[in-house]
């Protein structure tokens, strides 16, 4: 087993790869919490015309996708608090309106090659080291204001009317909170591609809360999940020269399986 990691590109797969794990499962949990489970996906998508308009225009496509992500948060989240929208619908409306943009953009430029759909799909047997410095050093900043702002963000997310009255600033937290999301979604997108990295946010989580150990417990039961299956599809991925990025969120769909038949029982 150990005989992959004589490779370089392994290497650096793996530590992308449980990295990313660690970011979209501990972000992931308020995420579910919030009801907010679209967002993953709507973000992943918005930070893929990021990566279109990078590709197209000559720029570093996981800078631009950043950029993109973290303006699109905002627009979400002040949609949601200013005007009397639901959430799921905005969430929605920019979604679609995303991919339609990214393809448009694809197709003037001509852009619609094989590192478009390494965004898209994930290539995580690509990530360089540049690639993991920045998922590190963006990632650890990302990780760290969750967890300094954790007790108040799970709050929020349990009751926002009650947080408000209690004094804590949730507008301002709610914004923290999917620009964070949109910081870890835009570095995931490399590794695990833009279609999956909603499932690598939300199925550990979905699968963990079958346990019903309270919240700590669950990102906790969540992390597990999400690093495991990282190893597992990893793994499965380099000796059956499967899709890495689909072989992980196989492997996180099969922890959901086994908890709803453990928990029923």
């Amino acid at each position: 087993m150990f005989e992959m990691f004589e490779y370089d590109f392994m290497q650096r797969a793996f530590v992308a790869g449980l990295f990313i794990a660690v970011l979209a499962s501990i972000s992931g949990t308020f995420i579910v919490l919030k009801r907010y489970s679209l967002m993953s996906e709507t973000l992943a998508h918005s930070a893929l015309v990021g990566v279109a308009v990078g590709l197209v225009a000559g720029y570093n496509p996981l800078w631009v996708a950043v950029v993109v992500a973290i303006l699109s948060a905002w627009l979400i989240e002040y949609l949601r608090s200013s005007f009397s929208l639901y959430s799921d619908a905005i969430l929605s409306i920019i979604l679609s309106g995303s991919l339609a943009l990214a393809v448009i953009i694809v197709s003037l430029g001509g852009a619609f090659n094989n590192s478009l759909f390494s965004y898209l799909f994930g290539s995580i047997l690509s990530v360089t080291d540049e690639d993991v410095i920045t998922i590190v050093i963006f990632g650890s900043l990302a990780l760290a204001l969750l967890l300094m702002f954790s007790k108040e963000l799970y709050f929020i997310a349990y009751d926002e009317e009650v947080a408000q009255t209690s004094g804590i600033r949730v507008k301002l937290l709610n914004f923290l909170l999917v620009t964070v999301v949109a910081i870890i979604i835009a570095l995931s997108i490399r590794v695990v591609g833009s279609l999956l990295i909603g499932a690598l946010m939300v199925i550990p989580t979905a699968a963990a809360l079958q346990y019903r150990v309270g919240f700590r417990n669950t990102m906790l039961i969540s992390l597990f999940f999400a690093l495991s299956s990282v190893i597992f599809g990893m793994t499965l991925s380099y000796y059956f020269s499967l899709p890495s990025g689909a072989t992980i969120v196989l492997s996180v769909i099969a922890f959901f399986v086994i908890s709803l038949v453990v928990n029923k029982k």
